[in-house]
C-alpha cells in the first residue's frame, strides 16, 4: 500500500506531478493555479515538475516568472524539442515523490482529479489510468483514431483499457522509475508497466475542450502509433529472447529452403529433369541464405541485449537547467 506518511514537514514530497509542456505559454499561469487549487486541500506534501520540451515562444520565461510564486515548483528546460516520451522520462527521473502523477500542460487534464487517482492506487494498484469517458476532441480527428487505437492496443496486449492516451495517470515511484520512455511509447506506459507484474487500474476523469493554444496531435500520428504497437508486441515477448524470435522466423524459412532443394535435387536424380534454369532453385536458395541471415542476427540482438541489460545507463535527453 502507499503509505501517507510523507509528512509535511519531510523534504521528500508525497506526490510529484510531472507536467511536460511544448508552446503552452497561454495555458502556464492558468494551469499552475489549478494544480495548487487541487492539491493543497489534500494535506500532502508535493512538488510540480514542469518540463519544457524546446518550446519556441514564451513558455520557458513564463515558468521562470512562476517560479517565483510557487516555491514547489521545479521547472526542467531542454535545449531542444525530444518529445513527450523523453520529457516524460526526465520527471520520471528527477521526481522524488512515492507518487508519480502525470498529466498534460492544455488545461484539458484536470488537476481536481489527481486526489481520486491516488486514492485508487493506495487500494494496492501500481499504476491508475484516467479515463476521458466524455472526451472533448474533434471527432474525425483525434476521437476515431483513439478508440481504433485503444482496441487494437487492448487486443493486441492483453492489457485492456478504454483510454491509453490520456496522459492524466499516477504511478508508484519504483514503476515509474524503471519506464524508459522513447519515441510514442508514452501511450503505452500501462503495458511497458505491465511488463514488470504492476496492477493496473482505471478511473473516469474530467475533460475539458482546449480553449487556448494549438493541440500538437493530429490523425498523422496513427502511423507512428501502428509502428510501436508492433514494437511493443516485440517487447512483450522477445524483448529479452529475440534469438526465439529470429531464430524461429529463420529455421523455419531454412527447413523451407531445404526441402525445396532436396526436391529438385531427387527430381534431378531420379527423374533426369532440368531444374537449372527453374525459378524455384532460386527460391530455395534464397531462402536457405535469409534463413542463415536471420539466425545471425539473432545471434547479434542476444548480445545486444545482454550488452544493454548490464551495461545501459544512457539517457535520451539533454537539459539545459534545472530551475530549483
Amino acid at each position: 500500500m502507499v503509505s501517507e506518511t510523507a509528512d509535511l514537514n519531510k523534504q521528500e514530497p508525497f506526490i510529484s506531478v510531472v507536467v511536460p509542456v511544448f508552446n503552452e505559454e497561454e495555458n502556464i499561469p492558468e494551469l499552475l493555479k489549478r494544480i495548487w487549487a487541487g492539491l493543497s486541500e489534500t494535506g500532502w506534501s508535493f512538488e510540480v515538475i514542469v518540463i519544457d520540451d524546446g518550446s519556441t515562444d514564451r513558455t520557458a520565461q513564463i515558468l521562470r516568472e512562476q517560479k517565483r510564486l510557487y516555491p514547489e515548483l521545479r521547472v526542467v528546460i531542454f535545449r531542444k524539442n525530444f518529445g513527450q516520451s523523453a520529457a516524460m522520462t526526465a520527471g520520471f527521473d528527477l521526481a522524488r515523490g512515492s507518487v508519480v502523477v502525470t498529466m498534460d500542460g492544455d488545461l484539458q487534464n484536470d488537476p481536481a482529479d489527481i486526489p481520486r487517482l491516488v486514492e485508487k492506487l493506495q487500494e494496492g494498484y501500481d499504476v491508475v489510468s484516467g479515463w476521458r469517458k466524455d472526451r472533448k476532441d474533434a471527432k474525425v480527428s483525434r476521437l476515431l483514431p483513439s478508440k481504433i487505437a485503444n482496441w487494437l492496443i487492448g487486443r493486441t496486449t492483453g492489457v485492456r483499457l478504454h483510454d491509453y492516451g490520456c496522459s492524466l495517470k499516477a504511478y508508484r515511484s519504483e514503476i515509474s522509475k524503471n519506464l524508459l520512455l522513447y519515441g510514442e511509447l508514452h501511450r503505452f506506459i500501462p503495458v511497458l508497466a505491465s511488463f514488470q507484474g504492476a496492477r493496473i487500474a482505471e478511473v473516469v476523469v474530467t475533460h475539458h475542450p482546449r480553449t487556448r493554444g494549438k493541440s500538437k496531435y493530429g490523425i498523422g500520428r496513427t502511423y507512428r502509433v501502428l509502428l510501436d504497437l508492433m514494437l511493443m508486441l516485440f517487447f512483450q515477448k522477445f524483448a529479452t529472447r529475440p534469438l526465439q524470435f529470429f531464430g524461429l522466423a529463420g529455421g523455419l524459412m531454412f527447413v523451407a529452403g531445404m526441402l525445396i532443394e532436396l526436391y529438385l535435387t531427387a527430381q534431378k536424380l531420379f527423374f533426369g529433369q532440368d531444374i537449372g534454369g527453374r525459378p524455384l532453385l532460386l527460391f530455395g536458395v534464397l531462402l536457405i541464405i535469409s534463413g542463415l541471415m536471420l539466425f545471425c542476427i539473432g545471434l547479434l540482438a542476444e548480445l545486444i541485449i545482454r550488452t544493454y541489460y548490464e551495461a545501459s545507463g544512457k539517457r535520451i535527453y539533454a537539459i539545459r537547467e534545472i530551475i530549483e
